[in-house]
């Protein structure tokens, strides 16, 4: 009886070690996190809200790690989770302390984020291999990313490529259970290697133009 989690390309049977590829790949997000604290370290942006992004980018890596090793429903929350508080914290952190937005306007785009999340799961899993949930991230991650430009902010153009980098990563996430047949590892973990750098641009957005605090 099967009591394992099959819905990546690479494991084809139980076991820790039944996807090796898409379980390494997740030290993209401890490198990520690395970097994120070193240039907040330099910036002397070390505040709570770039500790809690940096913390959370960690727990992406342990939880991905959990679920691709472990493939248990427990270890596909740990997974799910940590990914879910990254897109809240940094859509209000970047909403409140970039934009310098009210309370008011970024508390609609925390409603209108969670209810257009809540809408896409619903989709199944069939569908896109599971990536529709994952579009209302990249919608506001592109509509942050073209205000960040338009406001000639420190490096204007980082969330761009974040958000190309994202639409990347998407398209391979979506093909991996579709080329199983001529590519037997799958594609899934360049999702891994490509969200670490997508994870690390937003990070670096936010830490180079959050409002200083004297």
């Amino acid at each position: 009886m099967k009591n394992y989690i099959d819905i990546y390309c690479e494991r084809l049977e139980p076991g820790l070690w039944a996807e090796p590829l898409n379980a390494v790949t997740n030290v993209a997000f401890f490198i990520s996190a690395f970097f994120a604290y070193r240039l907040a370290k330099k910036e002397n942006a070390l505040n709570s809200q770039t500790r809690g992004l940096i913390i959370l980018l960690c727990a992406i890596g342990l939880g991905s790690t959990m679920f691709h090793t472990m493939a248990t429903p427990a270890a596909q929350r740990s997974d799910v989770l940590p990914i879910v508080l990254y897109q809240i914290f940094f859509i209000v952190f970047y909403a409140l302390n970039v934009m310098r937005l009210n309370v008011f306007v970024t508390s609609v785009l925390f409603v209108v984020f969670l209810g257009s999340s809540a809408v896409m799961d619903q989709i199944p899993a069939n569908i896109l291999n599971g990536s529709a949930g994952y579009f209302p991230a990249l919608i506001f991650l592109s509509g942050f990313a073209l205000w960040q430009a338009r406001h000639g902010k420190v490096e204007p153009k980082t969330l761009q490529y974040a958000a190309l980098t994202f639409i990347l990563s998407l398209i391979f996430r979506t093909m991996d259970m579709e080329i199983c047949g001529i590519f037997p590892l799958g594609t899934h973990f360049l999702w891994h290697t490509l969200n670490g750098v997508v994870l690390y641009l937003t990070t670096r957005a936010y830490i180079l133009n959050q409002e200083k605090k004297p």
